[in-house]
């Protein structure tokens, strides 16, 4: 367990154990205006005890949001908001960064600006609901719509909002920014075939599904250094409808440019926590994936999905990643660092909990010194 307790310099980021808090959407951000308050300041100020805190995805512009009373970090007021945050977190000897966010098609009219269409590279609707609000401000969950396909033209001003919400990091105080192409959003979107089938440079081969992920992760080290930068991504992810043909070509050339820009680190979702590892011929292609990654990477490597202390333990000997994120077990464990190393039992998560709501499953979890 002591591999998890060294210390990494890596980029700006200087951390005092190898234990990340991985970014958790909670929706709880203040209303009108998705801003940042002081229960979200509460909440993470009580795990500062992680060597890295990454924030809740966070839009990058009002039509990044996907999910009600998700926060930005677009308008003044949602800056003033991360201050407080930020501050409260640092104060406790914590670090940390906040994710950028555009969800492109996972996302509903109901929550665009002018009840606009959500935006996606191709006009293909994903499977599933939207979480929204009634009118009278009580959540709903709505079908996906069929989004509008972004002209080329359009992409230039996202990666302008990408760098304009990292601007906005550096003046709230944030140690950094990791920039979300996972998960079935925006740039994952480009990055697949099942939801890529464009005909211009941004469709079609290897190159051109990462070009956009490349571009903005450009305009973001061009906007705050690269030191300060960096990028998750999800291989052999499926959520929000993805699919890919050519996964192991794809990041084997999106890794291998990421690679080049000397961010501080890279963040993948361990593909074994997405698939079937009941399946041989699906073990056999996380291990080749977690390969390909080690070896065309060789900053600092964040590895997330389903660790246990022990196996967390084991990765960081084995060398497959530097750091390791944990979510869940950070819900309802705000002091998870300090139960790994007393090798103390863990609370158990309320899921009923996880989204929207007030301190009840947020901030109300004990600590082992409470």
């Amino acid at each position: 367990m002591k591999q998890l307790f060294n210390g990494l310099k890596t980029g700006k980021l200087d951390l005092k154990n190898r234990i990340v808090m991985a970014p958790m959407t909670r929706s709880r951000a203040g209303q009108p205006g998705n801003i940042p308050t002081e229960l979200m300041a509460t909440y993470y100020a009580q795990r500062a005890g992680a060597g890295l805190i990454i924030t809740e995805a966070t839009q990058i512009s009002p039509q990044a949001q996907g999910y009600a009373w998700t926060p930005g970090i677009h308008s003044g007021a949602q800056v003033e908001g991360w201050k407080n945050v930020v501050g409260k977190v640092h104060d406790k000897g914590g670090k940390i960064i906040v994710q950028l966010w555009h969800v492109g098609r996972i996302s509903h009219s109901a929550l665009q600006p002018q009840n606009a269409l959500p935006v996606a590279p191709s006009a293909i609707a994903a499977e599933g609901n939207a979480f929204i609000t009634d009118a009278a401000g009580q959540p709903k969950f709505v079908p996906f719509e069929t989004p509008r396909a972004l002209e080329k033209r359009e992409l230039a001003g996202i990666a302008l909002d990408f760098a304009n919400a990292a601007r906005n990091a550096m003046a709230a105080g944030f140690d950094g920014v990791e920039v979300h192409g996972a998960n079935g959003y925006l740039l994952d979107q480009f990055l697949n075939t099942s939801s890529n089938q464009r005909e211009d440079e941004y469709g079609g081969s290897v190159e051109n599904r990462a070009r956009f992920l490349l571009e903005v992760t450009d305009a973001v080290v061009a906007a705050i250094g690269a030191d300060r930068v960096g990028v998750r991504i999800s291989p052999y992810g499926s959520f929000n409808s993805m699919q890919m043909d050519d996964p192991e070509a794809l990041f084997s050339h999106l890794v291998t440019e990421l690679n080049q820009r000397g961010l501080a680190y890279l963040h993948a979702i361990d593909p074994r926590s997405q698939m079937d590892q009941s399946d041989a011929g699906n073990q056999r292609k996380a291990k080749r994936m977690l390969e390909l990654i080690r070896k065309h990477y060789d900053g600092a490597l964040i590895l997330a999905g389903g660790f246990s202390g022990e196996s967390a333990a084991v990765a960081l000997a084995e060398g497959q990643a530097d750091l390791i994120a944990f979510g869940k077990p950070f819900i309802s464990n705000p002091d998870l660092p300090e139960r790994l190393l007393k090798k103390a039992a863990l609370a158990e998560w309320d899921a009923n909990t996880f989204y929207g709501g007030s301190e009840k499953g947020y901030t109300d979890y004990r600590q082992l010194s409470a």
